[in-house]
């Protein structure tokens, strides 16, 4: 197993960020049946495109353990996904779905579920390594989504890039210094959605610039 894959995800029971941890350890409290944990990337080991969002879901992958999945994010974001022919088998919103990824994986930038769904500044930094080693464990990669603001500087900073040269803009599009080509999305929550922000053609035409790229 290449090193990168071994740090590309972290343990059951991080300990890295303490306020992320005390707020995971209080949702196991309350809900003891929920995952609880970080986030495990869910996907194709051969993706062509890796698609980074901002953090779990408390009642989202925090309870599933699969990105994007139990909440209005997923729903969109895996309906999106086969009608690209990304996936294979029914969405159903949990992880015993049978659902796979073909030639696509779903990360977040940062991997437990923080209070409010806002991560801190140093907590984005500390969980950095573990997006910037999935990147490198991914041999067939060749373009990014990322999804929102937070994502996207994540994204840049796992590969060393300087943020202020790539600025965010929805379907924005960045060819990195290393060939990767990095996507813009707004993302794809509910608060987005309802306020007309982000709709579902906007959201398509993201991975329809794609298309030939990731099939190719």
């Amino acid at each position: 197993m290449p090193a990168s894959l071994d740090r590309a995800e972290p343990g059951r029971d991080c300990p890295l960020c303490p306020r992320l941890c005390a707020y995971r350890a209080a949702n196991a409290r309350a809900e003891p049946s929920w995952f609880n944990g970080p986030a495990p990337s869910f996907g194709d080991p051969k993706a062509r495109v890796l698609i980074v969002g901002l953090a779990p879901g408390r009642t989202g992958a925090n309870r599933t353990g699969r990105p994007f999945t139990g909440d209005y994010a997923g729903d969109l974001l895996y309906s999106t996904l086969a009608t690209f022919g990304w996936s294979r088998g029914q969405y159903g919103a949990n992880p015993d779905d049978g659902i796979t990824l073909i030639g696509a994986m779903i990360t977040n930038a940062v991997r437990c579920a923080p209070p409010e769904n806002k991560p801190t500044p140093e907590e984005i930094r500390t969980c950095n390594s573990f997006l910037a080693a999935r990147i490198e464990a991914l041999p067939d990669l060749k373009a990014i989504i990322a999804l929102g603001t937070i994502a996207h500087q994540a994204v840049l900073r796992a590969l060393n890039e300087r943020v202020a040269a790539y600025p965010f803009a929805h379907r924005a599009r960045h060819r990195l210094t290393n060939g990767l080509i990095l996507t813009d999305s707004y993302h794809c929550s509910r608060y987005n959605t309802n306020t007309g922000r982000l709709t579902e053609p906007m959201f398509h035409a993201v991975f329809d610039d794609f298309r030939a790229l990731v099939s190719g």
